[in-house]
């Protein structure tokens, strides 16, 4: 059955995760926003779509209307900034109150209230939904008559290769919206093997010569040895006393397990951060080779495609900016679920209008 044109406006786009699975599920994605000026290449080339360089703040709901065009189902989606309810900031900063990112999720709230979309979703992470700012979020969404649903999503249950857990809204006006069931068992999750065996082996330090995103940092002498001693799966309680860090002996630092850790072949990736690169910062350490992960390792488990552009041709690579480009983003086959959950809500819609009509 024919449904009527979709067309999304993509709110703290970034550089594109959301709207490329948004594109892959079928909905036209006709502009994406946000104040990240290094974004627009990398959100255009592979996006097709415009690139608008503004504040959140700056820009009204009558400014987003105009960029939809007409006759169309008006979808508005955004992943506000979601640094001050990570588990990081939750842990460490717990009177950061005032942090202005806060403030994003107000300007989203204010945007939805001026062009009142169709349909809207918001992703981010899971500690958000126990704060007031998420309950006045939802209580407003119910004020403009939308029907509001959010759950915790599991990353692997949608194909992403990686243990990532992410808070997803949707709401819409035209009816009753709920995200699709999982696609993906976990006997059939994607492994990290799956995503990045393929990939030419390469050394610390090493950039491949048919890929120069696959590329890693250089590990000090006592790193490389680290490594070494690194297992798939464990921790550093498997190296040399003389190899384990100060902070490692005190009761504050032996929860931290993870930290300087090998990832597991034959499971989804830890979750990847912004500076998943790093062997010191996190599960990063690749499961057989002595190196933390390339930047284009991270992209595939983030599920971009191998093809996507990240650098504007002529411009070095910046590893430190494409891993806040990478970390911070949308997986693309979540955004693509969230794609499909608006389509098929959509679908079930337009057949229940019509066929409410027959019997009338």
């Amino acid at each position: 059955m024919k449904i009527m044109a979709i067309a999304a406006v993509d709110l703290f786009c970034g550089i594109g995760g959301l709207s490329y699975g948004l594109r892959l599920s079928g909905i036209d994605v006709v502009a994406g926003i946000d104040a990240d000026k290094s974004c627009k290449y990398i959100y255009e080339q592979n996006n097709k779509s415009c690139f608008l360089c503004k504040d959140i703040a700056e820009i009204t709901g009558k400014e987003v209307n105009a960029l939809y065009p007409d006759k169309v189902i008006r979808v508005l989606v955004g992943c506000a900034p979601c640094q001050p309810f990570s588990q990081y900031s939750l842990r460490y900063h717990k009177n950061s109150k005032n942090d202005a990112k806060w403030g994003l999720l107000y300007e989203f709230s204010r945007i939805i209230e001026e062009c009142e979309p169709d349909i809207v979703s918001m992703e981010n992470v899971p500690g958000l939904r126990r704060k007031d700012i998420f309950r006045k979020f939802v209580s407003k969404l119910k004020k403009l008559h939308y029907n509001v649903d959010y759950s915790v999503v599991y990353c692997p249950d949608y194909g992403v290769p990686q243990k990532r857990k992410r808070l997803v809204l949707l709401a819409s006006k035209l009816g009753i919206i709920k995200l699709i069931p999982p696609l993906y068992t976990v006997d059939k999750y994607i492994t990290v093997r799956e995503a990045l065996g393929s990939l030419p082996p390469i050394g610390d330090g090493e950039i491949c010569q048919s890929d120069f995103l696959h590329c890693s940092c250089k590990l000090s002498a006592i790193n490389k040895k680290r490594i070494k001693q690194s297992v798939p799966g464990g921790t550093w309680r498997d190296w040399d006393p003389e190899l384990r860090l100060s902070c490692h002996q005190k009761d504050s630092g032996k929860s931290y397990a993870s930290v300087y850790g090998r990832m597991s072949w034959d499971e989804p990736s830890p979750t990847i951060t912004t500076q998943f690169y790093g062997y010191g910062n996190g599960r990063f350490g690749h499961p057989e080779q002595d190196r933390a992960l390339s930047i284009r390792e991270g992209a595939l488990l983030q599920s971009f495609p191998q093809d996507y552009i990240f650098i504007e041709p002529g411009h070095p690579l910046n590893r430190r900016e494409l891993g806040i480009h990478i970390g911070n983003a949308v997986p693309v086959k979540l955004g693509e679920a969230i794609g499909l959950s608006i389509t098929e809500h959509i679908r079930k819609e337009t057949h229940h209008d019509k066929a409410g009509k027959k019997d009338n």
